[in-house]
């Protein structure tokens, strides 16, 4: 019996290290096929940090979206708080503000979208999806008032700098600034969930809310400041988007929090709640990336692109489930 156990222990430890290494080994095997079968300019350095400074946006929103999948939510309204951050940097920036309180503006803006969007949901006891999708409308329709519907170019300002090409007196830096800091965010995030109590609080809401409320888990505090910092994610990667085209376009990351979610899931975060990391999640945001700069440079049409990130978000979810039933018969 013991013997029994011993192989059923060691064949969930082996499902778990599956779980976590498939990603990267995922990010490799498409990297690798692309290196092959793509011309050569795709694995040379100078496309190595074109696709890091690319996924900037995504990564940035997905560290928020990790917490909120472990959490057993979802956020749908991602891409427009990072329009409405992009707009309200910009117009701070226009009426003469600093660039680094613009920024600060910016962020603080999402984290509040953020804020509402957890107050709904724990005191309407509404889905996380309809509310979400509700914020979805209203945050657009507010980036598009403040913008009267139009883009709002600032003056120049060091923030444009955050993920444009380093110049020649920057190569030392290696990468951008903003990748830097999406790195940093991400040990950050990686850190919380790991080694606080509060990242202890989120798996267990998400795993069972339940028993978390009864173990004496402020759940609902737990879920607003959960969405709070989503949000905050989303408004440091809607400056992000103000960097890459410098101005604030009320209409720019429409459908991005599919991609946002999707980086979340190739990398192991479950949709049924409690499972996640942030490893996992950046290595999704980098195979979309990958598949994307790839199919670019061969000159593959966009829809086909689209179909095949489709069929890996799929792929992914069917894998987990299947994953999911293996560890439960054990």
């Amino acid at each position: 019996m013991s013997q029994e156990t011993s192989n059923r222990a060691g064949q969930t430890a082996l499902a778990v290290w599956l779980g976590r290494l498939g990603p990267v080994m995922g990010l490799f095997v498409v990297y690798a096929l692309f290196a092959v079968v793509g011309p050569g300019s795709f694995s040379s350095l100078h496309n190595l940090v074109t696709i890091a400074r690319q996924t900037t946006i995504v990564g940035m929103a997905a560290l928020g979206m990790t917490m909120v999948i472990m959490l057993g939510g979802i956020d749908l309204s991602v891409g427009s708080i990072v329009a409405l951050s992009s707009v309200v940097v910009a117009g701070l920036l226009v009426l003469g503000v600093d660039p680094l309180p613009a920024a600060l503006g910016g962020i603080l803006t999402g984290a509040l979208c953020g804020f509402v969007t957890g107050l709904l949901i724990t005191r309407l006891r509404v889905v996380p999806f309809i509310v979400t999708l509700g914020m979805l409308l209203v945050i657009r329709g507010t980036a598009k008032g403040l913008a009267h519907q139009e883009t709002i170019e600032p003056p120049r300002s060091w923030l444009g700098e955050l993920t444009a090409e380093l110049a020649q007196g920057q190569r030392w830096l290696l990468l951008p600034p903003g990748v830097w800091l999406t790195l940093l965010m991400a040990l950050a995030v990686a850190f919380v969930l790991r080694y606080t109590r509060f990242g202890r609080h989120v798996v267990a809401v998400g795993s069972n809310e339940q028993t978390a409320r009864l173990c004496g888990i402020a759940v609902a505090r737990t879920q607003i400041l959960v969405y709070t910092l989503s949000a905050g994610f989303a408004g440091l990667a809607g400056l992000m988007q103000f960097s890459r085209l410098r101005i604030g376009d009320p209409s720019v990351a429409v459908g991005l929090e599919l991609d946002v979610i999707a980086a979340v899931v190739i990398g192991g975060g479950s949709l049924a709640g409690g499972e996640g990391s942030v490893l996992g999640t950046m290595v999704g945001a980098l195979i979309m990336t990958v598949i994307r700069s790839g199919c670019s440079q061969m000159g593959i049409a966009t829809w086909v692109q689209e179909i095949v990130t489709g069929v890996i978000i799929v792929l992914a979810v069917a894998l987990d489930r299947l994953r999911h039933r293996r560890l439960s018969d054990q």
